[in-house]
């Protein structure tokens, strides 16, 4: 990390240095709350049909208890600049790691559920310092990434309004208040739904967007898969595509977002057995599940057992199961749908993402495409199982607005 510079913090900003440092104590517990789980009865199917599978768990129960080691990820998260600055009543955490090549181009990157920012953990090297990695130095980033309101390492709403769009105006702030007078966003997941708020609230300094899970679904298209319709005759083959995919997830992948959209605080679970948040979060989409799956039962994958772990682990020690869940219930936008978005817009298409956005739905929905491409692997933890090839698409992505 030594190419890498640390944060210059102007006086008279509130922006205060943080450390992760959890108590051994907490990492005991952990471990002997994931001995003493009370496992149910085995699926009585032979697939995933009914829900995350009991090998899987007691797998991941088993590594996680015996050889997960946390200090790794809590070095290497601390190998990085990170901040906590109050922004609207909320302490925001950062990482912020300014990139040493003159002019790059800075970028606040925004993770989703069940995410966090160690999705973003390793591109950060190979954008800030391409040279040292394969790309050049007019290509460089100087990065931000914070931790959404209620995960991870930032601080815990105690009021409601917190949805994509409050929290689009907070991180323009923070922007500002870095000094950043010209910068781009990107974003997948919930980090979609924010970085497209921020583009059409236009604050001053921001000149384009990125996506890996781009809303594009035309009304049309929507209103068929919500009335059970069958698809559209004149579909192409990369719209019937998409559409296959929606239809599936809308039939089979919506039940996590119900509950936390309707019910969040009635997850106490999550917060009490380690086992049960970690089942709850492997049950996103089911490309990730079946990813995840090979890999506890010894496949070698974009992610790797740690990797999963770690994540999982932060939401445990943060304590963030279900204040997480709340901006499932705070947002009223509509996922996928267009929202008119005239800034510049670069779209990335990982195979694996709930749906691969044709790109005759990109086009209309974002008038101003000024990157499309089609990746021939990667799913919808685009940065954190293909860090190489996101990093390549960010690089080709905003070329054209430096």
């Amino acid at each position: 990390m030594s190419t890498i510079t640390e944060s210059r913090i102007q006086t008279g900003h509130d922006i205060r240095p943080f450390r992760v440092d959890i108590p051994q104590a907490e990492i005991d517990d952990l471990r002997r709350r994931i001995r003493a789980t009370r496992w149910p009865a085995k699926e009585i199917v032979a697939d995933a049909s009914q829900g995350v599978q009991l090998d899987v768990v007691q797998e991941l129960a088993r590594y996680w208890a015996d050889q997960h080691d946390w200090r790794t990820v809590e070095a290497r998260l601390n190998s990085f600049p990170q901040f906590v600055t109050e922004i609207d009543g909320v302490d925001i955490h950062f990482l912020h790691v300014r990139s040493p090549h003159p002019g790059a181009l800075p970028m606040i990157v925004t993770h989703g559920w069940p995410g966090s920012v160690i999705e973003q953990l390793k591109i950060v090297e190979l954008l800030a310092d391409p040279t040292a990695h394969g790309g050049s130095a007019e290509d460089a980033f100087s990065l931000v990434i914070p931790s959404l309101p209620g995960h991870g390492f930032s601080g815990t709403p105690t009021d409601g309004g917190w949805d994509p769009v409050r929290i689009a105006r907070a991180w323009a702030e923070l922007m500002q208040r870095l000094g950043y007078d010209r910068y781009v966003a990107q974003g997948g997941d919930w980090g979609n739904a924010v970085t497209e708020q921020m583009a059409l609230q236009t604050p001053p300094g921001l000149i384009g967007i990125h996506t890996n899970m781009a809303a594009t679904v035309p009304d049309a298209i929507q209103t068929a898969l919500t009335n059970g319709d069958q698809p559209p005759a004149d579909l192409d083959p990369e719209e019937r595509g998409a559409w296959d995919q929606l239809a599936f997830f809308y039939a089979h992948g919506l039940a996590y977002a119900q509950e936390m959209g309707n019910r969040p605080q009635t997850l106490y679970a999550l917060e009490d057995s380690p086992v049960g948040l970690a089942a709850w979060m492997l049950d996103h989409d089911s490309r990730s599940y079946e990813l995840i799956a090979r890999v506890f039962r010894g496949g070698s994958e974009g992610l790797s057992r740690d990797d999963i772990l770690d994540n999982v682990s932060l939401y445990w020690f943060t304590k963030t199961a279900v204040s997480s869940a709340r901006l499932y219930w705070e947002s009223k936008l509509p996922f996928f749908a267009p929202k008119g978005v005239t800034l510049p817009v670069a779209v990335s298409v990982f195979p694996d993402e709930i749906y691969a956005a044709p790109r005759s739905w990109a086009a209309e929905a974002y008038p101003n495409l000024i990157h499309f491409n089609r990746l021939d692997r990667g799913g919808h933890f685009a940065a954190w199982e293909q860090p190489e090839l996101f990093a390549q698409e960010m690089r080709a992505a905003f070329r054209s607005l430096r």
